[in-house]
């Protein structure tokens, strides 16, 4: 059986990629969380330059568009359910200056992330990537 040929293994790697994305974006975003007020607003727009990082490397990696848009959902979805006050009145990312630059800024990246890779694929026809053939 050759992976190349096979659509079940090839359908199976590709899923297996993009749920590696997602969780690439989770993690970041789970770290981020408990770690973005380091450093004053230094550490939050850190992770947000990681965040836009992981978007274009994961559109460049898989050539698509759904390469940049999974590690965003991800970090966005651990985010902002921990940025969410628990029953106790507890916070994880507060109000305050570097909490602020971490959500707003990292919205911006993972939206910035799609947008390049969609302009990227709009007018320059396609991601360009490792074993990338030519036209």
């Amino acid at each position: 059986m050759n992976l190349a040929t096979d659509g079940k293994s090839s359908r199976l790697l590709t899923a297996a990629a993009y749920t590696a994305l997602f969780l690439a974006g989770a993690v970041e975003g789970l770290i981020g969380s408990f770690q973005y007020s380091r450093l004053a607003p230094v550490a939050a727009i850190g992770f947000c330059v990681l965040l836009l990082a992981t978007c274009l490397l994961g559109a460049w990696a898989m050539r698509t568009i759904s390469g940049a848009l999974w590690p965003a959902v991800g970090w966005l979805v651990v985010s902002f359910v921990l940025s969410m006050p628990v029953s106790g009145g507890s916070v994880i990312i507060t109000n305050s200056t570097a909490g602020k630059w971490y959500l707003y800024g990292g919205t911006v990246s993972a939206l910035s992330g799609i947008a390049l890779a969609f302009g990227a694929q709009t007018f320059g026809g396609r991601i360009p990537g490792a074993g990338a053939r030519p036209r």
